[in-house]
């Protein structure tokens, strides 16, 4: 940060916080905004919320109204937490920061709409060449943002605390299950390609074929792209739309495991929330999954889903439902003590320490073998 008031020492700092994405359904992205950057976390920095009733609204802020403000306020900084910012907010690079949630929009482009494609995807492959201050939710995404940022970028882990959103804490574990009983899947995120739901419901037909009762039960809302699973649905799913969270605590009660097939996360935000009721987690063999779930998850090819459902059966043979509350409740612990100590970590940068951050590969990981 070049700011002459952070050189100086200056606590406190002026943050225009961009929440321009906020409006209707509070999914992963909203509630990391609204959890990691709400203004008491940010304290004693002044924070300064910039918002829109409405899309137009949201691209005139990001293409005019921040730059502009840019220009007017100095001695602010400007935090972009969910979209990327407009080109003209280079005129400030020193002083925006940029949250990175995961890399898709420039990796995985055949999964975008058309409007992510048209608008979201230039303006977040430039601002990986002009800003540098770069944070990121996990080692893997970290990883995949280096490779694709300016060699003088910096790239800072700042993992999100995970809270019990929807209210699990109580709750004994995953749902009582016997042998030769429905098995109640869950699966949370929008109905869009990246999440690969047709995947997760072949493995719910593949424990069907192997003897295992199984109903998959989805919650979420209709993203873009066509979904034919949509207008034929198998008989074993079970649609929930969009839920409030105290909704989705009764379903989360009565499952037994929660299932994740996506091709590609950043975090996978819900695996974690989860965890705090005790409920495992059935995820790819990926390295964003091994790096959030270490050994808590049960890490699986959504590709082959027989291989996949046979690894289901030899866990529940194997008693893993029984041990995984206190394994699934310990992870989410871990992960919130180093999602603190990377907020500490954020804070003395806010304030202008240059010490703040050791290079990202220098920051030890989470031990979750104790």
């Amino acid at each position: 940060m070049t700011d002459h008031k952070a050189k100086s020492g200056m606590a406190q700092r002026r943050i225009y916080l961009d929440q321009t994405h906020l409006r209707a359904h509070v999914t992963g992205i909203e509630r990391v905004t609204l959890d990691l950057f709400a203004p008491e976390r940010l304290a004693p920095h002044t924070v300064r919320p910039v918002t829109a009733g409405s899309l137009p609204g949201m691209i005139a802020a990001q293409q005019i109204g921040l730059p502009a403000r840019a220009l007017t306020d100095r001695d602010a900084l400007f935090l972009f937490p969910g979209f990327p910012p407009g080109p003209l907010c280079a005129i400030a690079a020193a002083r925006c920061l940029l949250y990175v949630h995961d890399t898709f929009l420039l990796t995985r482009k055949a999964d975008l709409s058309l409007r992510s494609r048209i608008y979201m995807s230039p303006s977040f492959a430039l601002a990986l060449r002009w800003c540098p201050n770069l944070f990121v939710n996990s080692r893997t995404t970290g990883a995949a943002v280096r490779a694709l940022c300016a060699e003088h970028a910096r790239v800072a882990l700042l993992r999100p605390a995970v809270r019990d959103a929807f209210g699990l804490a109580d709750l004994p574990g995953p749902a009582a299950y016997e042998p030769g009983a429905t098995l109640r899947l869950l699966a949370i995120g929008t109905i869009e390609p990246r999440k690969n739901y047709p995947a997760t419901l072949a493995l719910t037909a593949a424990l069907i074929r192997a003897g295992i009762p199984a109903e998959l039960h989805l919650v979420g809302r209709v993203g873009w792209g066509r979904h034919d699973f949509l207008e034929a649905p198998p008989p074993f799913l079970h649609r929930h739309g969009y839920l409030a969270d105290a909704e989705l605590r009764a379903l989360a009660g009565s499952c037994h495991l929660l299932v994740s097939t996506s091709k590609a996360e950043g975090l996978g935000l819900p695996l974690l929330e989860v965890q705090h009721g005790g409920l495992p987690v059935v995820a790819p063999d990926d390295p964003v999954f091994r790096e959030v779930l270490g050994t808590s998850g049960l890490l699986i090819r959504p590709e082959d889903p027989d291989g996949a459902a046979r690894t289901i059966a030899a866990w529940l043979r194997d008693g893993g439902l029984t041990r995984a509350a206190a394994a699934s409740r310990a992870n989410v612990a871990c992960w919130n003590a180093t999602a603190a100590e990377d907020g500490l970590r954020f804070q003395r940068f806010l304030s202008g320490d240059p010490t703040a951050y050791a290079p990202l590969e220098s920051i030890v990981a989470c031990d979750r073998s104790a």
